[in-house]
């Protein structure tokens, strides 16, 4: 060891410039920041998309395409192999609620084929896939369109 390999310990010095502490600082009057502007404000951050003033990149882009949410079928899915579980010989939504098959109520029902049914089952629902009517026919059971 010599006196020319001497370093100070690691994080005994302080390099973070310390914005606003006067002129001794080393940053003198504006602390580094310019002259007036908006960066020059505390709190001052620019969104990631925020292009300067001029018109943004998604109010560019023509618009594209149509959305028909106002009126869209958004159906609850149950699947056949769900309704394998229930012991009742008739389903409706009621039965699928008290059972956790479903969220909501006034939503409607679409039974779709995965899996398979064991046992005949009277099943009312909003909808059906052509493939489970199939499959509850097959088994014995009646699809009843609500």
């Amino acid at each position: 060891m010599s006196l020319s390999k001497l370093e100070p310990a690691k994080g005994s010095l302080f390099s973070k410039k310390r914005i606003g502490r006067g002129n001794a600082s080393g940053q003198g009057r504006t602390a580094g920041k310019g002259h007036n502007g908006y960066k020059s404000r505390s709190g001052s951050s620019k969104r990631f998309y925020f292009e300067g003033g001029q018109t943004p990149l998604m109010r560019r882009l023509p618009k594209r395409g149509f959305s028909n949410h106002l009126f869209k079928n958004s159906f609850q899915i149950v699947n056949l192999e769900s309704l394998n579980e229930i012991k009742s010989k008739k389903i409706d939504n009621s039965t699928l609620f008290e059972h956790g098959l479903i969220k909501k109520l006034n939503l409607p029902v679409k039974v779709l084929s995965r899996g398979n049914i064991d046992k005949a089952i009277e099943i009312s629902a909003n909808s059906f896939s052509k493939p489970a009517i199939d499959k509850i026919e097959k088994s014995g059971g009646k699809a009843i369109f609500i």
